[in-house]
């Protein structure tokens, strides 16, 4: 149940909102092809953010 609530906790982080938000709107451009060469670039930029920045947390969880 702890870890749960742990990762619920983290699910709902500014930088995880963000995430996902973004995820949706290129979802939804996406389906309607209208994807501009822009927004990909911040897509791509922001989710390598999240996943670089994550990668060490997880690193450091396995340890304790």
């Amino acid at each position: 149940m702890d870890f749960l609530q742990k990762r619920l906790s983290r699910l709902l982080t500014v930088k995880s909102l963000v995430t996902l938000m973004l995820t949706l709107v290129f979802a939804f451009l996406a389906l309607r092809g209208a994807i501009d060469q822009d927004f990909m670039t911040i897509y791509a930029v922001i989710i390598s953010f999240y996943f670089g920045t994550q990668s060490p947390e997880v690193k450091e969880e396995n340890k304790s």
